[in-house]
């Protein structure tokens, strides 16, 4: 199929998805704070203190991401391809009484001038589209000196290839998590880059949803139980982590497979 073609698909994937959300199950703290939620925690320490910041997020979803900014006191833009999403984020944001400006846009045709804003977030969304298209557009609407921060799925491990396969029906077919050679490209744009690998050991956490709980991943997002369960979670997420963080540091060639 053109792009033109996989990007309607994508809009009409999350349209339906949107339908299907419930504005108060929308996770807005835990997104950010749960233990299950390493990414973002990484994220928000990097980031420091974002009131005031001028932020975009790109392929905002939910909005919990967006939402969580606002209530930060950023000032935040929300982009999405799909105006069901959109819809949902204003929602959420209503809720959590925050103003968010949300655009429907494409993720490499970005309808802002040059040097805009002071962070560009994005999860969950490059492994949807042109990657470097997309990348040059993040760093144009950058200021100088702005940062940039994504979490993204990662292709090499041969588990989650199998959750992936399964898990038909909950996601795109036209998704394509990053290998190590599209990350070392995207870093070619940036003055300074940082990277780090989550979900090792405590992938174990996801073959418990499947093999022990015996939960359909077509049925159940396994990525939204581990912050619904975070609480119940924490104990065996938290050793898991350390796990993770010991080996990855002495085998760092085992990021790859995060």
């Amino acid at each position: 199929m053109n792009s033109k073609e996989v990007l309607r698909k994508e809009e009409d994937f999350h349209d339906n998805w949107a339908d299907s959300i419930n504005i108060d199950e929308v996770m807005v703290d835990e997104f950010f704070e749960a233990c299950t939620s390493p990414e973002n925690r990484i994220i928000l320490e990097y980031l420091g203190n974002i009131n005031g910041k001028n932020i975009l997020e790109i392929g905002c979803g939910a909005g919990e991401a967006s939402v969580y900014f606002a209530k930060k006191g950023a000032l935040v833009t929300a982009t999405d391809i799909s105006t069901g999403m959109l819809n949902v984020v204003n929602s959420v944001a209503h809720k959590h009484n925050v103003s968010v400006k949300t655009l429907q846009c494409f993720s490499d045709n970005l309808p802002f001038s040059e040097n805009t804003f002071d962070i560009v977030y994005a999860a969950n969304i490059l492994h949807h589209v042109n990657i470097i298209n997309t990348i040059e557009e993040i760093r144009r609407v950058l200021k100088e000196g702005g940062v940039f921060v994504c979490w993204e799925p990662l292709a090499h491990n041969p588990a989650i290839n199998v959750y992936r396969r399964i898990a038909s029906e909950v996601r795109t077919s036209d998704e394509h998590p990053l290998k190590m050679k599209e990350v070392r490209e995207i870093a070619k744009y940036f003055h300074h880059v940082k990277c780090k690998g989550t979900w090792f050991f405590t992938l174990f956490i996801f073959l418990k949803f499947y093999f022990i709980d015996k939960i359909d991943p077509n049925k159940e997002r396994y990525w939204k139980k581990i912050l619904v369960d975070n609480s119940k979670l924490g104990p065996l997420y938290t050793r898991l982590e350390k796990m993770d963080d010991f080996i990855l540091k002495v085998f760092p060639f085992l990021r790859r497979y995060c």
